[in-house]
Parts: structure tokens; sequence; C-alpha cells
């Protein structure tokens, strides 16, 4: 390793993780990922140039699919995209000065992964739901019918808040009911900011392995019962990404 590049850091794991002979790391071309260990704990690491600019979406799906990949198969700590040392003995000093964080990481972490609840309104479905509740807003959608924005620029302007107040409260409720419906199954959830003004649920799941399947089972049938009105997506399983922030470095 020169002065003009330094280690990726993924994640850290115990010290009995050996990554995969294919494992690609993030760069172009890819780096190859090794393990810096020092005592119990292990470093998921590769070599990147200083002056090569890291963030590019292949970068981010190269870091989520090593630690993904590793969080199926043994506890793992994501370490916040982006952070890059020096070399293996600035890895080793992070690993001996944050010991027993880390550990307490990968102890809660062991046999669980995340899984994330992603569901979208359908907008032309809730809108006619919302039109056929609310006298008012049905009232103001009428006024703006047919006429041109700029003679029912006011009433547009409106009709679009009474929306997104709608979409809001929804929301709200609907991540309740999620987590009343599949939490039992969970270790524990936190709810996601939305990613769209259309969102419906946005809530991510610390699911133990052996509940798994009963934990899938109750989100497909929680998103039946709203399919004519919400698409509904389970993502996973990935690694912890949204329970890493009490033990990472950088919250």
């Amino acid at each position: 390793m020169t002065q003009d590049t330094g280690l990726f850091i993924y994640g850290i794991v115990p010290s009995d993780v050996e990554p995969t002979l294919d494992a690609e790391g993030v760069g172009s071309p890819p780096g190859e990922v090794s393990a810096v260990r020092h005592g119990e704990l292990a470093a998921l690491v590769s070599e990147v140039e200083l002056a090569e600019p890291l963030g590019r979406p292949d970068d981010l799906t190269a870091y989520e699919r090593l630690l993904d990949g590793t969080a199926a198969v043994a506890p793992v700590l994501p370490v916040r995209f982006g952070t890059v040392v020096t070399g293996e003995d600035a890895v080793a000093d992070l690993l001996d000065a944050h010991h027993d964080r880390f550990a307490a990481a990968l102890d809660e972490f062991e046999g669980r992964v995340q899984y994330t609840v992603h569901g979208r309104f359908d907008e032309q479905a809730f809108i006619g739901e919302l039109l056929a509740a609310d006298r008012n807003a049905a009232a103001l959608a009428e006024q703006v019918r047919g006429r041109p924005e700029g003679q029912s620029r006011d009433q547009r302007i409106r009709l679009g808040e009474m929306i997104s107040q709608a979409v809001e409260l929804r929301r709200e409720s609907e991540n309740r009911e999620l987590i009343d419906a599949v939490g039992g199954y969970a270790v524990t959830d936190a709810a996601r900011a939305p990613s769209h003004e259309m969102d419906a649920a946005h809530v991510a799941f610390l699911v133990a392995d052996e509940d798994e399947e009963e934990f899938v089972r109750a989100v497909e049938e929680f998103a039946e019962r709203r399919r004519e009105l919400i698409r509904m997506r389970l993502i996973g399983p990935l690694a912890p990404y949204d329970f890493a922030g009490a033990h990472q470095l950088v919250g």
C-alpha cells in the first residue's frame, strides 16, 4: 500500500470470518476484499485509490452486496459507507479502541438479519378514496376539473395540500398497523423516512433466523389485505443497516 491508497472498510465481523474468493469491493476495477484481524474481531476491507471518487451507484451496490452476503452466514456490523483509513495499522487501532462496542453489536446481530417493508399508494386509487370520503376535497377537485391551471391555481394548491396531509396521516396509520401486524415476529423495528411523496409504509425489522418464515408470511398477508390501494415490497434479507447506528463510529 502506498500513500496514494487507503483501505475502505465495509463492516466488522468475528475474526474467523473469511471473505469469499470471488468477493468484489468498490472501485473500478473492483478491489479485492480481505479481512484485517485484531483479537476476536476483523474488518472487511479493500484497497482503494485515494484520488478516486467513491459514491457511484456501482460502489454502493458493491458495498451492500458484500455486507448482505456476509449477513447471510455471519453477524456483521456495517460501517458507514465511504469510511476509508490509511492502512492495516489504522484498522487494528480502530478495532482495539472500540472492541467492546463492536463485540456487543456482533452479539446482538448473531442469527439475525434485516428486512425492510416498503409500500407505496396507488395515487389514483388513493385520491379516489379521499374524494369519496371528503366533501371539501371533492368540491375542490370539481372546481379544477377541465379548467386551465392558471385559472384554478389556488384551488389546485389547496387540493394538493389536502392530498399531502391525507397521505401523511394515512402513512402514520399504515406504519403503526404494519408494526402491529408483523412486529411480533421481529426482535425490533425502526420506521424509515419516506422515499417518495406517495409512500404508504417504510419500516425496517430485525428478524431472528428462526422467525423468518413466519415474518415473511405475516408481511404477505398484510400486503394482500391492501393490494387494491398499496403496492408492497419486502426487501431482504439484508445486513442490519438500520440497527447499527448505536454501535457505529459515525451515527
